[in-house]
């Protein structure tokens, strides 16, 4: 169980999305939520292979990948970068993953999950993914961070 003092009441096992959470939170500055300009790539470098960025695009919602992580692509076998999350292989589930997109946009909480699937690489996979909502405002949520944790099974 991670240390509530760290990611109140989320769930978070991986060490790397822990740690992404605080530098989430720390960025924060008594904002609602920090920008993606709060983040130098650099301080990231514990998990930047497993770190995507989605755009949130309103009217209808919907969530384009910015940049998808090279080892979460790697896993797919296919870079998501430019695409929505609808195009996403079966094998992670678009669905759950728009589900949590969403809860995270009609929230502003942060939302962790764990599952487990078998990948383009033929190999079981367990892996837990952090979504954080980013706002260039501070206030309107137009970018979630999704830091991804690999488990081989």
């Amino acid at each position: 169980m991670p240390d509530d003092t760290i990611t109140g009441s989320l769930d978070i096992k991986a060490v790397s999305l822990r740690c992404l959470y605080r530098d989430w939170n720390a960025r924060r500055n008594g904002r609602a939520f920090p920008a993606r300009a709060d983040f130098d790539p650099l301080e990231l470098r514990y998990i930047l292979g497993n770190l995507s960025l989605v755009d949130v695009l309103r009217d209808p919602l919907r969530f384009v990948f910015r940049l998808h992580a090279s080892n979460n692509a790697a896993r797919l076998g296919v870079d998501l970068t430019g695409k929505e999350v609808a195009q996403m292989p079966n094998s992670i589930d678009p669905g759950s993953v728009r589900a949590q997109y969403e809860q995270v946009v009609k929230t502003g909480a942060p939302v962790a999950r764990r599952t487990e699937s078998i990948f383009a690489d033929g190999q079981r996979w367990e892996y837990e993914v952090l979504a954080l909502p980013l706002a260039t405002d501070g206030v309107t949520i137009d970018m979630l961070m999704a830091g991804m944790s690999w488990t081989a099974r």
